[in-house]
Parts: C-alpha cells; sequence; structure tokens
C-alpha cells in the first residue's frame, strides 16, 4: 500500500512539472515570438509608422495577407507582402508619386511602403473605423462603402456576420486577432 502512494504521489508531481512546463514554453515570448515573427521588421516600424500605424497591426495584415511570403500572388493578382492589386497599386503609386511598375509589388520595402500608406487611406477614408477599413481592404472600398450606404452593414465589429463576403468576415476576424497576438507578445516586452 505504501509503495502504490509513494507511486501516485510521484506521477502527481511529473504531472504537474510536465504541466508547469507547457504552460511555461507556451507562455513563453521567445516561443511565441517563433510563431508570430515579424519578418522585414525595419520596413513594417519604418513604414507604419511613418503613416502613422501601429506596427503590429502591419505586421498582423502582412501575416494574414502573405504569411509574410515575399513572391505571394493570389488568383486575382494580387502581389506581394501586403497582397496589392495591381490597378490599386498603380493608383496608391500616382497618390504616394513614387514610380510603379508591378513587378516592385515583390520587393518587401516597397510593397511594405505602399501596403502601409494603402491601409491609412483606408482608414482615413472610413473615418477611423479599422474594422470597416480592413473590410474594405480584403473586400474593395466600393463594395464597404455601399455596403454601410445601403444599411446592409454599419461597419462594426459585433455585426460583421452582416457583411455579405464570407472571405472578408473571416480575414477581418483574423487579422484582428493576430494584431492582438502581436500586441501582446511584443508590445509589452523591450527591444526586440
Amino acid at each position: 500500500m505504501f509503495r502504490f502512494a509513494r507511486r501516485m504521489i510521484r506521477r502527481f508531481l511529473i504531472m504537474v512539472l510536465l504541466f508547469a512546463s507547457i504552460y511555461f514554453i507556451y507562455h513563453s515570448s521567445l516561443v511565441q515570438r517563433f510563431f508570430y515573427p515579424i519578418p522585414h521588421s525595419e520596413y513594417v516600424f519604418q513604414y507604419s509608422t511613418m503613416n502613422g500605424l501601429d506596427p503590429y497591426l502591419v505586421a498582423a495584415v502582412i501575416r494574414v495577407e502573405s504569411g509574410f511570403l515575399i513572391e505571394a500572388e493570389s488568383g486575382p493578382g494580387a502581389r506581394g507582402l501586403m497582397q496589392l492589386m495591381p490597378e490599386t497599386a498603380k493608383w496608391a503609386a500616382g497618390k504616394m508619386q513614387i514610380e510603379y511598375s508591378p513587378e516592385m509589388l515583390f520587393e518587401p520595402e516597397y510593397n511594405i511602403r505602399m501596403g502601409s500608406w494603402y491601409l491609412r487611406e483606408l482608414i482615413t477614408k472610413f473615418d477611423g473605423n479599422l474594422v470597416a477599413a480592413l473590410a474594405a481592404y480584403n473586400g474593395g472600398q466600393g463594395n464597404v462603402s455601399a455596403w454601410m450606404k445601403e444599411g446592409i452593414w454599419d461597419g462594426e465589429y459585433n455585426s460583421l456576420d452582416q457583411v455579405p463576403f464570407s472571405e472578408t468576415r473571416d480575414y477581418v476576424r483574423r487579422v484582428l486577432n493576430n494584431y492582438q497576438r502581436y500586441t501582446n507578445i511584443y508590445a509589452d516586452n523591450s527591444g526586440w
């Protein structure tokens, strides 16, 4: 009986240590940063700051849009890290007064510079409404404006299920979830 009790106590202690180790590893900043990296962080921070955006928001958009794959290209033709459509990028380049060619969208610095500027434009267009701006980034600003004008969607997170495009609903949720994760992992910790 005494041996049985010792064995049970030993198993219990092993389980406690195992769970404590798993908890520590999961909540370790280094481990979390491994799963939520910020490649091209110099450009993410430079251009998000230049455009008055939180760099963790830009990182979240990139993670959801391209998974940080420089050469990412969608079926409809969106290109690069922030998945910009060539037509949108050409318009943005004109507004930004910078040179443009579709091939440049695969250059990390150029793509992040332009994508950050465009995201800021959308946030401004939708009066600071980040949820509506993210929906427009994915579903098109014309669509989002029409939904809001016609009363289909009020632009709020709580009514996101009213957005007609399931991809856009999912996109907004994923970006905001990733944004929260990046903020929790990096913002409270000093330095890289």
